[in-house]
Parts: C-alpha cells; sequence; structure tokens
C-alpha cells in the first residue's frame, strides 16, 4: 500500500531531529548491555576462551554483514519501518507485515524484560526499597525521554553509550597493563590462563554451538541503526559512517574483551558462572577487583543500570517507530498514526508501554506465562535479522532488473554482495535451528524445551500467511519492485 504524501508543516510527520554524533554513538554503544558484562563470562566458562571467541567471532562477522546490506538500503530509503517496509517494497507486503509486528512484539516483551531487572540492579544499593518503585521509576524515565522529543532520545542514548563504551576502554587499558604484569601486582600472565585444564576450547561442539545463541542475543539490538534513519538528519551520510565503525565496534567490544577475559580469569574459576544478574561476578568486574581498583563491583553495577536504561530507552524508541509506520501503510489500526507536537508517535507509544507494563505484571503473578511470552520473543531477533538478508539480496536484484547504476544511484554501497547477504542468512537459519540444542541436552529429549525453543515461530508465520490470505498478497516482482526512495513523510527539524 502506498503512503500518503503530506506537506512539510503537516503535524503528521516525524522529524528528522537525531544528528551524526548521535547515530554514530548509538552504532558504536548500542549491543553493548547484559549480553556482554554479565553473561560472557558464562560463555568462557560453557565453551572455554577458544569456543567463546570462535561463536562471537563468527556472529560478529555475520552482524557485520547484515549491517552493511542494513545500511545500503538504509541511506539509500531512510524510512522508520526499515526491513517492515524493505520486505514490503522487495519481497512480499504480507512478509512486511510480520516481520513489522514480530519487531515490535519483540521489544515490547524486551522492555518487560528490563523492567524486571533493573529492580534486581538496584537492589544491589537498596535491598530493603520495594522493587515495584524501580520498576515503575525506570519505565517513567525512559518513556519521558522518548516523549519528550527525538532529540532527547538521541541525546540520552548518546551519553548512555559513551558511558557503556567508556568502560569496555577503559577495561581492556586495565586488561593489558595486567596481562603484561604492570598492574594487579602480579607476574606476566601470558596464555597460561588461556590453556587451562583442557582450553582453549572446553566441552567441544555443542558446547560451542549453545555459546552461538548467547552471542546472537547479545548482538541483537545493532538492526536499531535502521529504524533511526527515518529520524536522522542527512541519512545518506550518517548511515554511511555509522556502518563503517561497526566493524571496530565488534572487534573492540567484543573480540578484545573476551580474549582479554580469557587471559585474565581461567574458564575453570568457579566465579564465571553465574545467572547473568550478579554484578559480583561479572567477568569485569572480577578484572577490576584483582587490579586493585576499589568499589569495582558498585562502578559495574553502574554501568549495568546504565545498560539496561540504554536498553529499554532504545527498545521503546524502536518499537514505537515500527508501530507507527506499520499504521502509514495500513497494516496497524489508524490511531497509531498520530504524533504529539514535537513529532514524536505518542499513540504507538503509550500502547507499547501498556503491552511491556502488562507483560511485566506477568512476571509477578503468572510465571510460567511470562516465560511463554519471553521465549516468543528470543526468536524475534533472529527473524529480523533474516528478513533484513533476504531484503537486501531482492533489493539489489530489483535494482539491477530496472536498469540503475548502482554507483550514481546508492549513497553507500555494500562491498560484499552477494556473498555478505547470503552468508548471514545461512549462518542465521543454522543459529535459529540450532535453538533446538538445548532439547536433546543431556541425551534425553524434551518436549517442552523444544516448544519453548521455537514458539516464536508458529506466531510468526501465522502472520505472515493470515495477511497473505486475507490481502491475496503476491511476491513482488524484481521489474515492478518500488526502488523509489520515499519522501515527505520526515521533516528536517
Amino acid at each position: 500500500m502506498s503512503r500518503t504524501k503530506v506537506s512539510q508543516e503537516a503535524p503528521t510527520t516525524l522529524k528528522r531531529g537525531l544528528k551524526s554524533r548521535h547515530i554514530m554513538m548509538i552504532s558504536l554503544g548500542g549491543t553493548i548491555g547484559t549480553g556482554l558484562l554479565l553473561a560472557s563470562g558464562n560463555s568462557i566458562a560453557q565453551a572455554g576462551p577458544g569456543g567463546a571467541l570462535l561463536a562471537y567471532g563468527l556472529i560478529g562477522i555475520m552482524v557485520f554483514f547484515l549491517m552493511t546490506s542494513l545500511g545500503e538500503m538504509a541511506a539509500y530509503m531512510p524510512v522508520s519501518g526499515s526491513f517492515s517496509t524493505y520486505a514490503t517494497k522487495f519481497i512480499d507486503p504480507a512478509l512486511g507485515f510480520a516481520l513489522g509486528w514480530n519487531y515490535w512484539y519483540n521489544w515490547a516483551i524486551t522492555i518487560a524484560a528490563e523492567i524486571a531487572a533493573v529492580s534486581i540492579v538496584m537492589k544491589y544499593w537498596f535491598p530493603d526499597t520495594a522493587s515495584w518503585i524501580w520498576s515503575v521509576s525506570f519505565l517513567a524515565i525512559i518513556f519521558l525521554l522518548n516523549y519528550l522529543s527525538v532529540k532527547s532520545f538521541g541525546e540520552s542514548e548518546y551519553w548512555f553509550a559513551f558511558i557503556k563504551v567508556a568502560t569496555i576502554v577503559i577495561f581492556l587499558i586495565v586488561s593489558i597493563l595486567m596481562i603484561f604484569g604492570i598492574l594487579g601486582g602480579k607476574a606476566p600472565v601470558g596464555f597460561t590462563n588461556f590453556f587451562a585444564g583442557d582450553g582453549p576450547f572446553h566441552g567441544g561442539f555443542f558446547a560451542t554451538l549453545g555459546i552461538f545463541l548467547a552471542a546472537g542475543f547479545s548482538f541483537q539490538g545493532t538492526e536499531l541503526i535502521g529504524i533511526t534513519a527515518g529520524e536522522t538528519k542527512d541519512p545518506g551520510k550518517s548511515i554511511p559512517k555509522a556502518v563503517k565503525q561497526i566493524f571496530w565496534r565488534i572487534l573492540l567490544f567484543y573480540i578484545l574483551a573476551i580474549l582479554a577475559i580469557g587471559l585474565l580469569i581461567p574458564y575453570t574459576d568457579s566465579r564465571l558462572i553465574n545467572d547473568g544478574e550478579t554484578v559480583t561476578t561479572s567477568p569485569f568486574t572480577l578484572v577490576f577487583e584483582n587490579a586493585g581498583i576499589a568499589f569495582a563491583a558498585s562502578i559495574m553495577n553502574a554501568v549495568v543500570l546504565t545498560a539496561i536504561l540504554s536498553a529499554g530507552n532504545s527498545g521503546l524508541y524502536a518499537s514505537s517507530r515500527m508501530l507507527w509506520d506499520l499504521a502509514m501503510e495500513g497494516k496497524a489500526p489508524k490511531i497509531f498514526k498520530n504524533l504529539n507536537r514535537r513529532g514524536v508517535p505518542f499513540a504507538a507509544l503509550i500502547a507499547t508501554v501498556i503491552v511491556a507494563s502488562l507483560s511485566f505484571l506477568t512476571s509477578i503473578f503468572g510465571e510460567q506465562v511470562y516465560i511463554w511470552l519471553l521465549s516468543a520473543s528470543g526468536m524475534c531477533g533472529f527473524i529480523a535479522w533474516l528478513g533484513i538478508a533476504a531484503s537486501h539480496y531482492r533489493f539489489r536484484k530489483a535494482l539491477i532488473a530496472q536498469g540503475k547504476n548502482l554507483d550514481e544511484v546508492l549513497p553507500y554501497k555494500s562491498r560484499f554482495f552477494p556473498f555478505g547477504p547470503l552468508f548471514a542468512f545461512i549462518l542465521c537459519a543454522l543459529v535459529v535451528f540450532g535453538q533446538s540444542y538445548f532439547a536433546f541436552e543431556d541425551g534425553q529429549f524434551s518436549w517442552y524445551e523444544l516448544l519453548v525453543s521455537y514458539i516464536g515461530l508458529p506466531i510468526f508465520f501465522l502472520l505472515w500467511f493470515g495477511y497473505k490470505i486475507k490481502n491475496k498478497t503476491k511476491m513482488v516482482k524484481l521489474t515492478e519492485a518500488d526502488v523509489e526512495p520515499t519522501k515527505n513523510l520526515y521533516t528536517e527539524e
């Protein structure tokens, strides 16, 4: 369905209020969350430093290819619907519908998880304070940051990301000094810890496969750069700059950090095994404590709190923009088109907050329901990545089929086509099917684990084929695909 054109002064347009520095910092800090700060130690304990490096390295390469694919489309066609819009234009409107609702649901449930997580983090400092106070405060903060304007979102994310990036950089400097025996009062460690026990690869193939899944979840959120493109000033320049930084971000934040942890802490250290919620057993905390830095746990708790606020803030932004875009395309109720006077989709924002709050309440009154909701959302990020890879492949083919000169029309051109999107699609599909690994752990088959792992897939296919049957949509022909950039939906701020 084509979009309705609006005038530059109309109150129904989003505003391009995100500056280049916002996009750069959001792209740099977008993947730094509890997956790296807390759960990375658990990954090393399960598969050894070598297994963790291999898993995070391959997933990092896959994500890099995905983001170059998304960057090419976002720089050419910067819309808040991102891969949902691209799938609609280049593959099938039904697929675009399913991807959009799938992504909105993913973030709405993720926000609920962050609401629960923030109360756990605050318990570290205030163990006797009621959890609901922190949960409500957290939700109010991220709502206000999103409701005020896109600038307030961008500025808050800039500083959240800055704190996380600074922490990783300081961690790496401290780690290097400790590795060479300059800090910590010990002799240079070399590769002693790296090859401890049966390292560097511990637990064999299946242990590493399990880390692939954990690594994939850690990297989810990188696709946010595509959502921000719709409200970015001069996206043709800002998006390519951010995409080019992704390789160094993956190398610096994940590969070097995990290598440093593997060199400084043997994977056999029982303190690395944790539930992903305990800051005192975060590998970052352990390294800082070994370096003699006072209040290391409190410092890391503050950084983890920042990461949770950032994740919730970004999630509310991404989900509200996706819901707005779905409404603009006639795939969601018209009420979600409504914007406040600052160009923020407040109806979509409020709806997302309500769903996230209801989901959070299930964690209190119906824990089993909450587990199923989280399980259903767990697959959503991988589905979105598959959609990005497929959309880019068809996008490039459509440009060629319609005789476009790629060097002239593309502000940013991925150098890895067609290998990049094909590699990313295949590896991402393998990770998705690898979800069933948990159902076969310990040599015993578990129907429950299988259902928990794959509950998100039938929901996605129900959305896809339900819309397809109802609206009788067909595969878009390459020669007929709408490859013209969408205009008049956004105004400069």
